[in-house]
């Protein structure tokens, strides 16, 4: 099996950093190294943790208008995008859901795209349908996402030169020659940087950064843990095809100038479903926080009481919150249920009250 999997760029350094490779989206990847899990989650959170990315797609585009162009498949301001920021987007199918989620830069003269390792080849075909937009997905390049409170003085070291940045900013540094494409953001609620890399300097890049006593290496395990913490959805868990923006609760993705009224209203696939339905959906991603410490994980249905009645909704994302120091677990629940009211996850024949809780779990440090 593993034979058709395919591999990053630091694959061997995995290897050397003891790492624990699993299958995932097509790849093979580090799930966690030696301080396990629950040390990599927490050392992120108080100090700095290198991930690998380069599973995800990076993909350029070119051509006159690029970017109203592609606002015809992605309910976000494209047009209004400076220069030097980037902005989360999503594709939409012509049903109303959600096809992938999406991060979108402007690098002046193109766009440049990161898009789910999974979706990446559905995404590529999608964008080829645009008329006058040249699609060129990046082959030679590795993508680390450095988060944490120590990730702002750890890139500084390696990169003296990089300009101040704030959350969402981009910008090309000069590492040894080569150019690195980098961006403050990341997946896990705290402040940092992703960075893509030419491939055959990736390890180099990689191997500076880990030097530093701050950073450490961290797998999918944890990347996964903290992301859920911060209440951040992962496309293909709390959001897919049958699930609309609004259900996602991500609503605010679509702004103003897209939506009904605005000068640049509607022209998105499902256009129709969406529109409307923002502001006024009966059911939304909401966090869950189970009581006692075992984890209620995806797909255990949720009851309204405690015997009896049918499901009103079902576990996306769910597992044990280590700065929480409990379980926590986001799912699709009817709006009208306010926060601080129970549900009820069966597990194993038995229901298990969780409460309605805001979400995140954690507090985000973003560099506003």
């Amino acid at each position: 099996m593993t034979e058709d999997l395919r591999r990053t760029p630091l694959y061997d350094l995995h290897l050397a950093l003891g790492a624990r490779m699993v299958p995932f989206a097509g790849w093979e990847m580090p799930v966690q190294y030696p301080m396990g899990v629950m040390g990599e989650h927490l050392h992120t959170r108080s100090a700095a943790g290198l991930f690998d990315v380069s599973h995800m797609g990076q993909v350029i585009l070119r051509g006159p208008d690029v970017a109203a162009r592609l606002e015809t498949l992605v309910p976000a301001d494209i047009v209004g995008l400076p220069e030097g920021r980037q902005r989360y987007g999503l594709f939409t199918t012509p049903q109303g859901g959600v096809l992938d989620d999406l991060m979108i830069a402007n690098k002046g003269d193109h766009l440049l795209l990161v898009v789910n390792a999974g979706c990446a080849d559905q995404d590529i075909a999608h964008l080829r349908t645009l008329d006058g937009v040249t699609v060129e997905p990046v082959a030679d390049r590795a993508l680390l996402a450095l988060q944490g409170p120590g990730a702002e003085g750890a890139l500084a070291r390696l990169l003296p030169d990089m300009p101040p940045m704030k959350f969402m900013d981009v910008c090309d540094v000069s590492f040894q020659g080569r150019d690195l494409w980098i961006s403050r953001s990341g997946y896990t609620g705290e402040d940092g940087f992703e960075i893509s890399i030419p491939a055959d300097a990736a390890i180099t890049v990689a191997q500076a950064l880990l030097a530093m006593e701050e950073v450490a290496p961290i797998g999918l395990g944890a990347r996964d843990s903290l992301r859920l913490e911060a209440g951040l959805p992962l496309y293909g868990h709390d959001m897919d095809r049958t699930v609309t923006p609004a259900q996602a609760a991500l609503g605010w993705s679509i702004p103003k100038v897209r939506r009904t009224g605005g000068a640049r209203a509607g022209g998105f696939p499902g256009d129709d479903v969406i529109l409307p339905e923002l502001g006024r959906a009966t059911r939304a991603r909401r966090g869950l926080r189970p009581e006692g410490r075992a984890p209620v994980r995806e797909g255990a249905p949720l009851f309204a009481d405690a015997q009896g009645g049918e499901p009103i909704g079902t576990v996306s994302s769910g597992g044990f919150g280590p700065s929480v120091g409990g379980p926590v677990a986001m799912a699709i629940l009817p709006v009208d249920l306010p926060e601080g009211a129970t549900v009820y996850a069966e597990l194993r024949g038995k229901r298990l009250p969780a409460r309605i809780a805001p979400m995140p779990f954690v507090t985000q440090t973003y560099k506003r």
